[in-house]
């Protein structure tokens, strides 16, 4: 396995796809594989470390997705609420015109009927809300109030649509605690398992990696506000800055910084059952399709669960894990996923948008994991 994924990195280095980046295996309950290449900063030489701290992301889904099921577990929440009980000001409207019945179930699966944005050119200032990875002043009423004035994509439980519905399930989650959703992570998640580097703050600046951007002949460094195409042509706005600003909401979607072993010590924990956030049949819960049979277009072979895509078709997916791991990323640069037929977990991580996450990179550390 170690010639195989060191080849990968390696080779992605050396492409000029990655600048630095982390790579964990762990199975069975032991680490196979743990190493850091390339560099952190590049233009200063200093090197990428196990412990080098990254921008997470989406990466934040997964973990603020966990801390709901701890109050689920502790009777504090249910999955059949409304949001809207918790948010008064969430209340858009279905594309018939009623205010919609959003549960958590729909917010964790992103079936709410939400989408990722709306569009600048159509779209007033005023009714332009901030999809967590663009910097902003607003809070979490002054944000999500203004999903109230676009219409659903569709009726609630009807459609697969990857969105901002996690950040609405942060600011639900900060509300039942009455604290900060940074609070509310580390008391239920972050905490119990360890996880020290993991937060929306800094636990040492001088580990923080710098980003860098995918850009032809190499990955360029990010500046403050930064533009970077995705694989569907969409233009997605970063702001590496935004994670200095204390008056950007925290957003339950993508504001978190970690480490590689945090991540890895996260997906250990659902991987074996839970303990110490969550119960056991939630943790088994959390691995399994929530869609039913609710396609998710561009997606074959995958369904979606508390977590993450869910893998239901090996072939079709496209992809050398088990049926029924369950799989996400970061697109800051990273992909991790979990395989319970194998007893795998991995923790991709780099600090290269989006190669880290949407490009080939992740791909061939899968492969070169399971063809070891």
């Amino acid at each position: 396995m170690k010639t195989q994924i060191d080849a990968v990195i390696e080779r992605a280095i050396m492409a000029g796809k990655i600048v630095g980046t982390v790579v964990i295996v762990i199975k069975d309950g032991e680490t196979v594989y743990s190493r850091a290449a390339g560099y952190a900063d590049r233009e200063v030489g200093k090197p990428a470390e196990t412990r080098t701290i990254f921008r997470l992301a989406s990466v934040t889904k997964p973990l603020v997705a966990a801390t709901a099921l701890a109050l689920v577990d502790k009777g504090r929440l249910s999955l059949s609420d409304l949001a809207r009980d918790y948010l008064p000001y969430f209340r858009p409207k279905r594309p018939d015109g009623e205010v919609a019945d959003i549960t958590i179930h729909h917010l964790l699966t992103h079936t709410a009927g939400l989408s990722y944005g709306a569009d600048p050119k159509t779209t007033p200032p005023e009714r332009m809300f901030n999809a967590g990875l663009a910097d902003t002043d607003f809070d979490f009423e002054e944000n999500f109030s203004r999903l109230s004035t676009f219409p659903l994509l569709a009726a609630p439980g009807t459609l697969w649509s990857y969105s901002i519905a996690i950040d609405i399930l942060g600011a639900v989650i900060a509300q039942i605690e009455a604290s900060s959703l940074d609070e509310a992570v580390r008391h239920h998640v972050t905490e119990p398992l360890g996880m020290k580097d993991t937060g929306f703050s800094l636990s040492d600046p001088e580990r923080l990696a710098t980003p860098y951007a995918d850009a032809s002949p190499s990955a360029i460094r990010m500046g403050d506000r930064h533009l970077v195409p995705d694989n569907d042509g969409n233009m997605l706005t970063f702001a590496p800055t935004r994670l200095f600003n204390p008056k950007a909401f925290q957003s339950g979607g993508a504001g978190m910084v970690g480490t590689a072993p945090d991540l890895i010590a996260f997906l250990e924990a659902v991987r074996r059952g839970g303990a110490p956030v969550l119960k056991d049949e939630t943790a088994k819960a959390a691995l399994l399709n929530q869609i039913g049979n609710i396609p998710r277009l561009g997606e074959p072979g995958q369904g979606f669960s508390f977590l993450g895509g869910v893998i239901q078709d090996t072939v079709l997916a496209e992809v050398p894990m088990s049926r029924g791991s369950i799989t996400w990323g970061g697109v800051y640069g990273h992909s991790w996923f979990i395989d319970p037929v194998e007893g795998i977990s991995a923790a991709i991580m780099s600090n290269t948008a989006v190669e880290g996450c949407l490009g080939a990179y992740p791909r061939d550390i899968a492969r070169a994991i399971y063809d070891a």
